[in-house]
């Protein structure tokens, strides 16, 4: 399913954590994936706020996952928070959450940035994008597409195929052109690449600098922290690197989210959605930008200026739930296509 949205645009709304100080006090058990300092300033912002106090467990998201479904009906989560929709969709395809009939959360979060059946929400997204070595790339990829053009050979770096940003856009593709177009595709991307894949995002870009490629996929939060503080290897080379915002005239830019739902067994479930609802406000959406460069899922919010750098652009609104179901055929078309 596809859904036109405006360009993302810089605005304010007026609403924040001071719309939930009513909540009744108590406390939330959280499971997050996140693994941000800058996030201790929403859950302080929250307690504050509502007299919540908020219990954390922090992991990688399968090890959280593989824990809730162990502690099963006794399980203390509240909250499950993640970082992509591969481990948020495995986690309601577990069972492990449970569905939120929210006004809140209907009003502010985007149809296709939520869960069909209303077992999660996105709340914040970055963009996954193309950036270039301005120096040898005259004619930088226009579109996903382009990545398995020859004239490329050589020249791409990317994440492995294990990686779920990988394995996310792989998937969005797939539900946009289909499994035999993208089976050609993964193989023809394989032809071009630079190194095998290694390394982080931030990796990547550094790729960039190094001069080991000339091209390469990493979600927008990664550049703009070099923007907004000394990223070492990258940050004095800025200059060097410019950007393609991909598919601008037809589906657009596909979008990495962060997103969490409330757990099947929540002990304190009105405190979980109460949470949810305040990382929709205006305060905590702001935050997401200025705090972590993402882009906020609520629109009209405004954008960090290390975020808002690097222009406007129109965003993938494929809904997620078709990126959910493509995840196995993208895991095999990447698997198929040597796609280490």
């Amino acid at each position: 399913m596809s859904i036109k949205t405006p360009i993302l645009a810089l605005a304010l709304t007026a609403t924040g954590a001071a719309a939930f100080a009513d909540s009744h006090a108590g406390e939330l058990n959280l499971y997050s994936s996140r693994h941000y300092d800058t996030d201790e300033r929403l859950y302080s912002d929250f307690t504050e706020a509502t007299g919540i106090k908020i219990n954390r467990i922090e992991g990688k998201a399968d090890e959280l996952i593989a824990r809730m479904q162990a502690e099963g009906a006794n399980s203390p989560a509240d909250v499950f928070l993640t970082v992509d929709t591969v481990r948020i969709s495995r986690a309601k395809e577990m069972g492990l959450l449970q569905p939120v009939e929210s006004d809140v959360l209907e009003a502010k979060i985007p149809a296709y940035l939520q869960d069909e059946g209303n077992e999660w929400f996105s709340f914040s997204q970055r963009a996954r994008i193309l950036f270039y070595d301005k120096n040898d790339v005259e004619n930088p990829p226009a579109t996903y597409q382009d990545l398995a053009k020859p004239e490329y050979a050589g020249m791409i770096c990317i994440r492995s195929s294990s990686n779920v940003y990988t394995q996310n856009i792989t998937a969005a593709l797939t539900a946009h052109l289909g499994e035999a177009a993208m089976a050609d595709w993964a193989k023809a991307v394989v032809g071009n690449f630079a190194r095998d894949p290694q390394g982080g995002d931030t990796d990547q870009l550094r790729g960039i600098v190094s001069g080991e490629c000339d091209i390469a996929m990493s979600n927008t939060y990664y550049f703009a922290r070099a923007i907004r503080t000394d990223v070492s290897g990258l940050s004095d080379s800025l200059d060097q690197i410019g950007w393609v915002f991909p598919n601008q005239d037809d589906f657009g830019a596909h979008m990495n989210i962060s997103g969490g739902g409330v757990a099947k067994n929540a002990p304190n479930r009105d405190n979980a959605v109460k949470f949810l609802e305040y990382l929709a406000s205006e305060q905590a959406q702001k935050y997401f930008s200025a705090g972590n460069d993402e882009y906020p899922a609520v629109p009209g919010i405004g954008l960090a200026p290390s975020v808002a750098e690097l222009g406007l652009f129109r965003p993938d609104a494929i809904a997620l739930s078709d990126i959910a179901d493509n995840i196995g055929a993208a895991q095999r078309i990447l698997n198929e296509a040597g796609w280490k």
